[in-house]
């Protein structure tokens, strides 16, 4: 059924929530896993005085992210399912355009995506870049909302 699945990451629980159902489907389908990581690191620009201090976060953002992508791929690997990494850079508009190439660029026949499960003002306040795949996608976006336990 799928070949190719993309996986976006941000270290949240959701995401990580998203990654097991994504490792699932993979397992079952036989499918191979895109995990990607978008370092969305303009906010920073304002933040940081000098251009040594943003460059110097910006390496440690993209330590982090591919530590990240690195620790979803062994946990596809451990169960079987094939996996590759792809870290990028956001360079203009938003992570949810970058999720959107990504999936055309790569081929993929569906985005396993975990979401926060927000509702009303407060999805509204905050935005979400899940909403803006699924409404942009060319493929079948699957939205795997995390339910933290009470």
């Amino acid at each position: 059924m799928y070949q190719s699945i993309l996986v976006p990451l941000d270290g949240s629980e959701p995401s990580h929530n998203g990654l097991r159902h994504a490792i699932y489907l993979a397992r079952e389908t036989k499918a191979t896993l895109h995990l990607v990581h978008v370092i969305d690191s303009f906010p920073l620009m304002f933040e940081l005085s000098s251009q040594g201090g943003f460059e110097s976060m910006n390496q440690s953002l993209r330590r982090w992210g591919q530590g990240m992508l690195e620790t979803g791929r062994r946990q596809a690997d451990e169960q079987g399912v094939k996996a590759e990494v792809i870290l990028r850079d956001l360079t203009q508009g938003r992570v949810a355009d970058v999720i959107v190439e990504l999936a055309k660029e790569t081929a993929c026949d569906l985005i396993v995506l975990g979401t926060h499960g927000r509702r009303g003002l407060r999805r509204l306040m905050l935005g979400s870049d899940a909403e803006a795949v699924a409404r942009t996608s060319p493929v079948p976006v699957l939205l795997v909302p995390y339910h933290p336990a009470a």
